[in-house]
């Protein structure tokens, strides 16, 4: 397979760097800028800061991916002197969205967020095929082309070490034959489980299914050099799957250099509560809802300056719960924003609004938005478990507040307790400790993982 394309961003972050660069390392990564979204955002991060630490990446990405989103900005990320490998990726989806009778130009959403109705019936076959046939899932095809092309690129063009990012987990098998082929380390980073990530259940997995999911999965925990993991429980829940006492938790984090203090502008004037990215059904939050409904017939001056603003795709079982509590007045969808402006509005909101999935690993998840949060320094009201690695995280920044998904009254009396702090102007977040969640800091932390295995 020839190359599609060897580029670099034109454009160059405003940093610098003094570092002598000593070794190269492949990242083979689905999403890249200009996709946006939350799956790109860990290593377009990751690039901009490592290589003050000894280490220059070749991204390795298709040229024509099935992206929901699209971020010029995010190119401004990269630093002009990156080299960007691109190779043709054949995927399904047009014959999906074929079958479903849309549109070629039609995005596609991850995370299982139906934008209109319930699920049709060709959406449940589709879903069913999906789980079953396309396994890890409907990128396999550039499996065995991408192989064939980087054991020649890397033979031409060699590398210190290999690093795949998932999901998608095809990501990971392309690392393990290349690994296999070549000897070069190999980490396979986890920005999210596989077997036990939240929509696994949806997937209408067959027995053999199911099982080859798992063994495919066991197969790159144990072949790899190093695993990466993005949370403290998923690090636990690998390690009892493969037994490995060595896997390392890095977690993702914020870009500091988003939120400069002395650049943040004026407060929204109304009473906002922002929440960034997308909700699918097991994110809609019911407790929400209620609570503010009770709010709002508690409070006559909360009727008049609430604003709730949901930027990303939502699930249409939020807008029914928008509607069944009343809500249509107070709230405003915004369906894509590019991350630079997400930040300026996490930054002037009010408070910025955290829901974990309420799904069988809720304890396990940390989105990648608390971290921004936190960096905002606008106070947090997070929903989900107490005992979760997000409310750890919470917890050890003094960041914000975490209520459980039926602590209805709790919610309420919460809203109105902010309600009144900022109407007497005092309504502050007090975040601590962040540094060690910025995105230069954890790029350190995988430089030195690269370092051990390359000694």
């Amino acid at each position: 397979m020839r190359p599609f394309g060897k580029s670099a961003s034109s454009n160059t972050p405003k940093f610098q760097t003094f570092t002598r660069i000593v070794k190269k390392f492949l990242i083979i990564t689905y999403y890249w800028p200009p996709a946006g979204g939350a799956g790109v955002m860990r290593w377009a991060k990751m690039t901009k800061y490592i290589s003050q630490y000894g280490w220059a990446p070749v991204v390795y990405t298709p040229a024509d991916g099935e992206t929901g989103v699209h971020d010029d900005s995010l190119l401004n990320e990269i630093p002009a002197s990156t080299t960007v490998v691109k190779t043709p990726i054949w995927e399904p989806y047009n014959l999906y969205k074929a079958f479903l009778g849309r549109k070629k130009k039609d995005k596609l959403y991850s995370g299982f967020i139906n934008e209109k109705k319930k699920a049709s019936v060709a959406q449940k076959i589709s879903v069913f095929i999906r789980g079953n046939f396309f396994i890890p899932d409907a990128r396999m095809f550039w499996i065995k082309p991408s192989v064939k092309f980087l054991k020649k690129y890397l033979a031409e063009n060699p590398v210190d070490a290999i690093i795949s990012t998932g999901p998608p987990h095809s990501m990971h098998l392309i690392a393990e034959k290349v690994h296999r082929a070549t000897g070069i380390p190999w980490i396979a980073d986890f920005r999210d489980p596989w077997t036990n990530i939240d929509f696994y259940r949806d997937l209408q997995l067959t027995s053999w299914a199911d099982k080859k999911h798992h063994r495919l999965e066991l197969k790159v925990l144990k072949t790899a050099s190093k695993v990466v993991t993005v949370t403290w429980r998923s690090r636990d829940e690998f390690k009892a799957l493969c037994g490995r006492d060595d896997i390392v938790v890095i977690p993702n984090g914020f870009d500091d250099a988003d939120f400069p203090v002395e650049l943040r502008g004026p407060l929204d004037k109304d009473f906002t509560i922002v929440h960034i990215g997308s909700m699918n059904k097991d994110r809609n939050p019911e407790v929400f809802w209620k609570a503010t409904h009770k709010a709002i017939a508690e409070s006559p001056d909360l009727k008049l300056k609430l604003k709730i603003r949901l930027v990303g795709p939502v699930d249409f079982s939020v807008r029914s719960s928008v509607e069944q509590y009343e809500l249509q007045g107070y709230t405003e969808f915004v369906e894509f924003i590019p991350h630079d402006e997400a930040v300026k509005l996490q930054q002037q909101a009010q408070i910025n609004l955290l829901v974990i999935n309420n799904s069988p690993n809720s304890r396990t998840i940390i989105p990648g938005k608390l971290y921004e949060y936190l960096g905002s320094g606008r106070p947090l009201l997070a929903i989900g478990p107490k005992d979760s690695d997000s409310s750890k995280v919470i917890e050890l920044t003094k960041g914000g507040v975490v209520h459980e998904y039926d602590d209805v009254e709790g919610l309420k009396n919460r809203i109105l307790e902010y309600f009144d702090l900022y109407k007497g102007g005092q309504l502050n977040g007090n975040a601590e400790g962040i540094q060690q969640f910025t995105r230069r800091h954890l790029a350190s932390e995988y430089a030195r993982v690269m370092d051990s295995l390359t000694k």
